[in-house]
Parts: structure tokens; C-alpha cells; sequence
């Protein structure tokens, strides 16, 4: 608990659209997501940008970046945020001291892995409706973790714009998407708000299997 503490003494905040990480920028801190989203993306050489995922209060930001010296992308709040800010050498204390907290944090690196394969078959293999269904229901999952969603659905910031750059989609073909599945009477997003208007029927609609995000949480036995 005494680590715990020690990590969360640290606390920043910063407003949306406003960069706390760079792509390629070095000698950074980690952070903790105490409050609010961001995302994390990169910039193409012609300037379009794809976003990678989407961060949630209890999710690492930057964990990557600091083990590999220089980040690979950008991180930005998507809504006001407040973070906890770790160095470097309190995640070297946390991994020789405290093995459970170690193991905490490889299972959380392992399981963004997980999403950003299956974000890749998503964008590879499946129609702009069942994808966007997928991702919907992968965000409601995540966050009934923290308690935020359920299968009822969550409050959700995110515009039909961030949409489309995390689903490889126009913001045109989304707002097309999202009528459809909200005619067919599986989901609806409006005014900041996602309703799963026929949870068992959208899952079954997008083929849609929590075991990737490994709900049980790490193992610490």
C-alpha cells in the first residue's frame, strides 16, 4: 500500500487537446489516468492521423514510451484529465520491490497489446458497421472494470470525428453507421451518451468475445 501511495503523490492536470506526450519526444514520465479520456495516436507524413486507442480512468499512458527511451506516438486528453505522474525509477522500485505490482503492470501492458490486435483485425477484416459495433462494446466493457459502464451503456465524449480516426472510417461513414445500428435497434450514441438498446442481440451482431480483455484482472497469486 506504501508503494501505492508513493505513486499517486504526483498529480498533474491537463486540458483537452493539449499534448502531455509527443511522438518522438524522450526522457519522459508515465502516468496514471486518475480522471477523464485521452487518446493516443500518430501523425503520418502527409499529416493524417490515426488514433491507436482510447485511455481510461486506471489506464497507463506512456508506459511503452518510457521502457523504450523515445515515444512512438502522441497522447492527448480528450476531456480535461488528471493524472498521477510516474518517473522511471519508481517503476524500477515498483518491479524489484513489490513482484504483485510488477505483475499488475505487465498484465496491463500485455492486455493493450491484446486490444490493439484486435483493433488491427477490426480495421483489416470487418464491415464499418460490425466494427464500429465491436469497438463500442470493447469501450462499455472497459469500463464497467472501473465502473463507468454496463450493459446498459456509458457517458462517452467522443466525437463521431475521433471515431473515425480510431476505426479507419470517414466521420461521414460513422454518422452512417451509427443510424443504421440505431434503426436495426442495437445502439444508440447521443448527446455524449451510448445506450445499448439490445445488448445480447449487438454482441452477437459483432461477434463480439470479452476473453482478450481478460476481465478476471492480473494474475497475483
Amino acid at each position: 500500500m506504501c508503494v501505492l501511495e508513493g505513486l499517486h503523490k504526483r498529480r498533474r492536470t491537463f486540458v483537452a487537446g493539449s499534448d502531455l506526450v509527443h511522438q518522438g519526444q524522450s526522457d519522459q514520465s508515465a502516468y496514471i489516468l486518475v480522471s477523464g479520456w485521452a487518446c493516443s495516436y500518430k501523425i503520418l507524413p502527409d499529416g493524417e492521423r490515426q488514433i491507436v486507442d482510447f485511455q481510461i480512468p486506471g489506464d497507463f499512458l506512456g508506459l511503452r514510451s518510457v521502457v523504450l527511451h523515445t515515444s512512438d506516438h502522441s497522447i492527448e486528453p480528450v476531456t480535461d484529465i488528471e493524472v498521477t505522474e510516474v518517473y522511471v525509477s519508481d517503476l524500477f522500485e515498483v518491479f524489484s520491490n513489490t513482484p504483485r505490482l510488477a505483475t499488475a503492470v505487465l498484465w496491463a501492458a500485455s492486455r493493450d497489446e491484446a486490444m490493439v490486435v484486435e483493433h488491427l483485425v477490426g480495421i483489416g477484416r470487418r464491415g464499418a458497421s460490425e466494427r464500429v459495433a465491436h469497438f463500442l462494446l470493447e469501450l462499455g466493457a472497459r469500463l464497467s472494470i472501473v465502473g463507468l459502464g454496463s450493459k446498459a451503456g456509458y457517458d462517452c465524449p467522443l466525437s463521431q470525428y475521433l471515431l473515425a480516426d480510431a476505426l479507419g472510417l470517414s466521420s461521414v461513414h460513422v454518422n452512417r453507421v451509427l443510424r443504421h445500428l440505431r434503426e436495426q435497434g442495437l445502439i444508440t450514441f447521443r448527446d455524449g451518451v451510448v445506450t445499448f438498446d439490445d445488448y445480447d442481440r449487438l454482441v452477437e451482431f459483432a461477434e463480439f468475445e470479452l476473453t482478450y480483455l481478460d476481465q478476471v484482472g492480473p494474475l497475483l497469486k
